[in-house]
C-alpha cells in the first residue's frame, strides 16, 4: 500500500479556457465552486460546457460567472436551466477581498482557466488573475512557440 502523501489526484477537466494563457498574462490563480443545479451538473458530467468567452465579476460581496455556457440536460424537460445565466462563485471572504483590490486598484481581469471535478466529485472552476496582453506581446509569445517547435523538430532529425 502506497504511503498518504503519494496518492495520484485525478481530476477530470470538463471545460478549458485554452486562449486565455495567449491572451492574458497569468499572475495568480484560484480554485473556487461552483453553485450549480441538478441539471447544470449533469450537463457537465457529460462534458458539453463552454468558458471560452466567459469572464468572473464581482458584485457586492459576492463573484460571479458572467457569459459560461452549459447546455441544457436533454433528459430533464421542463425542469432544466437556462444555458447562459450567471453562477456564483465560492470563495473565502479572504480571497474575495484579495481580487477585488487587485481588479479595481491594479486594473487586471478574473478569468477562467477550467472547470473540473475534483476527487470528490465537487465542480470546481480554476480562475486566473490576469493582465491583458498587448498585441507585441502576443507576437512574443507565438514566435517564442514556433521556435520551440523548430528546435523540437531539429533535435528529433539529428537524433
Amino acid at each position: 500500500m502506497a504511503p498518504k502523501g503519494s496518492q495520484r489526484v485525478v481530476k477530470k477537466i470538463v471545460a478549458e479556457n485554452r486562449k486565455a494563457r495567449f491572451n492574458y498574462e497569468i499572475i495568480d490563480t484560484y480554485e473556487a465552486g461552483l453553485v450549480l443545479t441538478g441539471t447544470e451538473v449533469k450537463s457537465l458530467r457529460d462534458g458539453k460546457a463552454n468558458i471560452a468567452e466567459s469572464y468572473a465579476s464581482d458584485e457586492g460581496d459576492e463573484l460571479w460567472l458572467i457569459n459560461s455556457h452549459l447546455p441544457e440536460y436533454l433528459q430533464a424537460n421542463r425542469f432544466n436551466h437556462e444555458p447562459r445565466r450567471r453562477r456564483k462563485l465560492l470563495l473565502s471572504k479572504r480571497e474575495i477581498n484579495r481580487l477585488r483590490a487587485a481588479i479595481n486598484r491594479e486594473g487586471m481581469t478574473l478569468i477562467p482557466l477550467k472547470i473540473y471535478f475534483n476527487e470528490k466529485g465537487r465542480a470546481k472552476l480554476e480562475l486566473a488573475l490576469g493582465k491583458g496582453k498587448k498585441l507585441h506581446d502576443k507576437r512574443e509569445t507565438e514566435k517564442e512557440r514556433d521556435w520551440n517547435r523548430q528546435k523540437t523538430r531539429l533535435l528529433k532529425d539529428r537524433g
